[in-house]
């Protein structure tokens, strides 16, 4: 089971590095971690076994962030506000198409590999069209936008070395570009 301590924080090499893309079919390791890594998001999102193991809570986790230094992600939301639940295991995933416009999270964007909270809006694409490989490596197209948009673009950066607060106005953090959308 993947605990804290599994993850690896702001300032390791692994973190700022291009990950490997996954070569296919998956190897049991590969599937294993992918597994690993959805449970970990479940368990960090369950009261109980959260403060049992001392886990942060997550909506999604990247294999870099677990010193695994290859294009795997996952994405575990049971509830986007909408009614609607995300639950994916993703091997080299690619940002197909995006929108010109833009979102930001109000109270900014935390992750499971920076302790302390940095103040700021991360802006990133409202809608965006995903292409990736599930763990049995069949193809999966996805359509987001608003809150799981961002989501899985924080995770995808995780795979090309770029961390939240890089797209942080360093002189106005806390101001929205025009023409901007509050998730």
């Amino acid at each position: 089971m993947l605990t804290m301590k599994d993850i690896i924080r702001d300032g390791h090499p692994t973190l700022r590095a291009k990950a490997e893309d996954v070569s296919l079919p998956l190897s049991d390791e590969d599937k294993n971690t992918l597994k690993e890594m959805r449970q970990f998001l479940i368990n960090s999102q369950d009261d109980d076994i959260a403060k049992k193991y001392g886990l942060r809570s997550g909506v999604g986790l990247a294999a870099p962030q677990i010193n695994v230094s290859k294009r795997m992600i996952a994405v575990y939301l049971p509830d986007d506000g909408n009614g609607k639940a995300y639950d994916y295991m993703l091997v080299n995933p690619k940002i197909m198409s995006h929108s010109v416009q833009r979102a930001y999270l109000p109270t900014g964007e935390g992750c499971l590999s920076v302790d302390e909270n940095i103040p700021g809006l991360v802006h990133r694409h409202f809608r965006v069209t995903i292409k990736a490989l599930d763990i049995d490596g069949n193809e999966v197209k996805l359509r987001l936008k608003g809150y799981p948009a961002i989501i899985f673009q924080h995770e995808i950066d995780h795979l090309n070395g770029v961390m939240f607060y890089d797209y942080i106005d360093q002189d106005n953090p806390l101001t929205p570009l025009p023409d901007s959308v509050e998730v």
